[in-house]
């Protein structure tokens, strides 16, 4: 069912709350209207939120830790092991090569800023997830202080789109089979928490399965929902559970009953109560559940974006979604969310029993990764959204300069991988350096809060946002400490 917030209970700085909600089958007579909600929202927003700015931030996010060195610092000048074990390949900007799985991406380095002195002090993955996810709001990553980026940004935008109701924050994850890949889930989520905010201002999590027509035996699930229809997840909970002919007797009698309420109202104050009629009307019959719908797009896009060719894994395989999960992320933003994380598994490239080495893996993931940035960065840009969506590749932390006996790189939080794309930026950049050997910081390092303060300095006017009403003590000095990385502001 879909539904909608009132107001009671915590209250984020446009004054509104999530928690408290309506069903579909409650609004009408007596009660707060989905139309009045979203008049109420509007104005709530036209009043106050003019801190807010119209971007919005896609987070990949490549859990196991993802080496530095095979991604975006290949080296190749310095002897081995402490350059790519999978080449280079060369890029739009001169003198500046990406590891040799992404051919693809390097077309688009003239559109990104490449990080190379990205570190930060915790190397076991459960705490580096919480850290790096928290922008170092958690110092330990222990879950017992701080907040995840895109549970602070729900915090000050509000937890949902004040148009299309979309939760602000969506977690796009797919249903892993392989041992490891299922730890590396479980990890997102755990970094994906609201701390002291309250589970309202928590992602809402969707889980990508059976996507547009294929579904991998493997997983273990059907495209059909128990209503019968192929759609799932969100796409499935905001059908209606009514007939279209009832939903249109509804209509008429609301219009009716509105329509009493026009004749007794002298003051005015319902002018605009049509086109909120119209935009509720639209959201129950489509509006927001369309952005789960991929089989709307255009199927040469869709193909564009199309990983699922690609298997993942190391003991047990599944086709890879993540190309369509871009996708989605895509028609999220588009749709109201304004921070998307999107999860991709098994980066952590040991080479022993449960992870495969380097080279092996990045064959695997490098190359899915490849092909699912090309296709998210050209398909921005042909849509004139370039300049509005930020797009942040990172990890839970790096790998070791040095290559084990079988093949792999170990965890090594001193050096990680961190790239942006768009967001109004300035792109086209490599921001800091690391040593000879690929391990150390050789310029000033970029921590997980300077992440952190990028990422929000693109999504508000922190100078406005530092005065706006409603703003908590706390908060305050959460939003004065912020710090982006210099060259990017």
């Amino acid at each position: 069912m879909l539904t909608l917030q009132t107001s009671t209970g915590q209250r984020d700085c446009s004054g509104t709350t999530r928690r408290d909600f309506l069903r579909v089958g409650t609004l009408g007579i007596g009660g707060l209207t989905l139309s009045s909600f979203l008049e109420e929202k509007a104005h709530a927003s036209s009043s106050s939120m003019d801190y807010v700015r119209n971007k919005s931030v896609v987070l990949l996010y490549l859990s196991g830790g993802a080496s530095h060195i095979e991604t975006f610092n290949p080296n190749m000048g310095a002897p081995s092991p402490y350059r790519s074990l999978t080449g280079e390949v060369s890029t739009t900007l001169p003198g500046v090569t990406f590891g040799g799985t992404f051919p693809r991406l390097a077309k688009h380095a003239h559109e990104m800023a490449v990080v190379r002195s990205f570190t930060h002090p915790i190397g076991g993955h459960e705490q580096a997830h919480v850290h790096v996810l928290s922008g170092g709001t958690d110092p330990k990553g222990d879950g017992k202080n701080g907040f995840s980026i895109g549970s602070a940004y729900s915090r000050l935008r509000g937890a949902n789109h004040e148009k299309t109701g979309l939760s602000t924050y969506q977690l796009l994850t797919s249903p892993e089979i392989d041992g490891q890949y299922r730890k590396e889930l479980g990890r997102i989520k755990k970094g994906s928490w609201p701390g002291t905010f309250g589970t309202q201002y928590g992602p809402h999590h969707y889980e990508t399965s059976g996507i547009l027509g294929y579904t991998d035996p493997s997983l273990g699930n059907s495209n059909k929902n128990k209503s019968g229809s192929s759609k799932t997840g969100l796409a499935a909970d905001m059908q209606l559970n009514l007939p279209e002919g009832r939903l249109q007797d509804r209509r008429h009698l609301l219009g009716v009953i509105d329509q009493l309420r026009r004749d007794t109202d002298a003051s005015g104050h319902l002018e605009a109560t049509d086109v909120f009629s119209q935009r509720a009307y639209d959201l129950l019959t489509g509006g927001a559940a369309e952005a789960f719908d991929l089989s709307r797009e255009d199927p040469r896009l869709v193909e564009s974006y199309d990983t699922s060719a690609m298997r993942i894994g190391h003991k047990v395989f599944r086709k890879s979604t993540l190309g369509h999960q871009m996708l989605m992320a895509r028609r999220l933003v588009e749709a109201g969310a304004g921070f998307v994380t999107v999860h991709s598994a098994g980066w952590d490239m040991h080479a022993d029993n449960n992870n495969p080495p380097m080279v092996k893996g990045m064959n695997m993931l490098g190359t899915t990764l490849d092909k699912a940035l090309d296709a998210f960065l050209t398909d921005l840009s042909n849509r004139g959204l370039s300049e509005d969506v930020l797009l942040v590749v990172t990890g839970d932390f790096g790998r070791t300069p040095t290559v084990n006996r079988k093949g792999g790189r170990d965890h090594w939080a001193r050096l990680g991988t961190l790239a942006f794309a768009g967001g109004g930026l300035p792109m086209g950049q490599i921001i800091g350096s690391a040593d000879k050997r690929n391990g150390e910081p050789a310029s000033e390092p970029v921590d997980p809060a300077m992440m952190m303060g990028t990422i929000l300095h693109t999504l508000f006017d922190i100078g406005k946002l530092r005065v706006a009403r409603g703003l908590t003590a706390d908060m305050a000095g959460f939003v004065n400490g912020l710090r982006p990385i210099p060259s990017l502001v």
